[in-house]
């Protein structure tokens, strides 16, 4: 039997329970391993967005190429900042589709339509979790992607240093909570009281507004989340209202004035996300990051120390909601409709493998440290602290949706460059707030 390696191309920077609910069972076939596409020789390409779980991927692909030796897997990631819709785009025009990619919710699946294969009828959709189910299944109910994992996102924190200045982080709920116990931890790190323990500390948090990213998906989903209950909601919405603008424009100042650029902060446009986490969380020059528990791998390379002593405290909305943490799929592999059906095949039978088959789903929980979109997942616990966290609130329901993945195309963008304006002075919150009601409205009437 010939072995091959994984081809690496580049790396740049429900359905509810049912009656199979939480058992063990598996939804793969281990024993029909040698008949995927009839033994033929055939190759599958995989183009993902998630930098942080790259080698996990060729990790698990070459594994897969192991046990099916007529199947060869080509795997490629586009992320760091990299346009990946202009590149999925451009590889569709040019007739060079992958046969597995990633879309994002709503608006995605009606940018794709018929690009997409319809999935409903695999063995794993009866065991997707309610909230999965949501991420990953149009307003038809056709299930058009495999949900990658739940990712959840706050204020992720360093438990060392909050414990060091007598917080409780798991205690803190409302804004005025959370505000009052930042503002002790800001006055000790100013004083030098935590300089002996901590050296590098040198503000609570960092709030990278250069990434549109994390401000124009995450911070506004805190805001729209309540809006819109869900995605689909958010989808059918043909204006804004914005009702609660004015939480939000709490949220934005509360993290600037906790950075070290509160006094001035157009300095904020140049921190990127590595520079925050890489360079911040994990150093601990910075005790406190908006983000979520994507984090793990990067963080638990640079320093796991840290990586094992992070918790999440949930970003509360003013007095509208508090102690809920966002979570949801943060995108789904999908697999191209216009590829031949042996390569469908393989396709299907390898996201098949790596998330419903023993060894498949070690590698999905323990190597890219996601929190398993599955109900039969026994036993298969996440073992990183921010997993836990998600996976704590997840399983006391105890949640708020993701929306941004049907916010209009290129919404984000819009709130992310206003939230710039609005850090460096350039703009006022209310031109902010007025700008995105015309983005949104003029994108929904197209």
């Amino acid at each position: 039997m010939k072995t091959k390696k994984v081809i690496s191309i580049g790396l740049a920077a429900m359905m509810s329970f049912t009656a199979l609910t939480c058992s063990a069972a598996t939804a793969y076939a281990e024993e029909k391993k040698d008949e995927v596409a009839g033994g033929e020789d055939v190759t599958i390409s995989i183009m993902g967005r998630k930098v942080e779980i790259h080698d996990a991927m060729l990790e698990a692909a070459d594994r897969y190429m192991e046990l099916h030796p007529n199947v060869t897997v080509v795997m490629e990631t586009v992320g760091g900042g990299d346009d990946y819709d202009g590149t999925l785009k451009t590889r569709l025009n040019g007739g060079n589709m992958p046969t597995i990619f990633t879309l994002q919710g709503p608006q995605n699946w009606d940018e794709w339509g018929e690009n997409m294969e319809d999935l409903s009828d695999q063995p794993w959709v009866p065991y997707m979790t309610e909230a999965a189910a949501e991420g990953s299944t149009n307003a038809e109910g056709k299930v058009l992607g495999l949900p990658y994992s739940m990712e959840g996102y706050g204020y992720v924190y360093n438990k060392k240093i909050f414990e060091a200045a007598g917080i409780d982080g798991e205690s803190l709920k409302t804004y005025e909570e959370i505000d009052t116990a930042f503002s002790k931890l800001k006055t000790m790190i100013d004083n030098g009281d935590l300089k002996d323990e901590f050296p590098d500390l040198e503000a609570v948090m960092d709030f990278p507004v250069k990434e549109n990213w994390i401000t124009g998906c995450h911070t506004i989903n805190t805001g729209l989340n309540q809006e819109f209950p869900d995605e689909n909601a958010a989808y059918e919405a043909k204006e804004l209202k914005f009702t609660n603008a004015e939480e939000l424009k709490q949220i934005i100042d509360f993290q600037v004035k906790y950075t070290a650029a509160a006094d001035n902060p157009v300095e904020l446009l140049s921190g990127d996300y590595s520079q925050s986490v890489g360079g911040g969380l994990a150093i601990e020059r910075v005790a406190v990051l908006q983000q979520g528990n994507w984090i793990n791998t990067e963080m638990a390379d640079v320093n796991p120390e840290v990586a094992d002593n992070l918790g999440i405290i949930p970003i509360p909305l003013g007095d509208v909601v508090s102690g809920k943490l966002a979570v949801g799929v943060p995108c789904c592999y999908n697999v191209y409709s216009g590829a031949s059906d042996a390569e469908k095949e393989a396709a299907k039978d390898f996201l098949n493998w790596l998330f419903q088959s023993d060894e498949g789903k070690d590698m999905v929980v323990h190597k890219m440290m996601s929190v398993p979109a599955f109900s039969n997942y026994d036993g298969v616990d996440p073992e990183d602290a921010l997993g836990k966290v998600v996976k704590k609130y997840l399983d006391e329901g105890n949640t708020t949706a993701w929306v941004f993945n049907a916010f209009p195309a290129g919404f984000g963008d819009v709130f992310g460059n206003g939230v710039q304006a609005y850090v460096s002075g350039e703009k006022t919150w209310d031109e902010v707030v007025s700008d995105c009601k015309d983005a949104w409205s003029k994108a929904r009437s197209k």
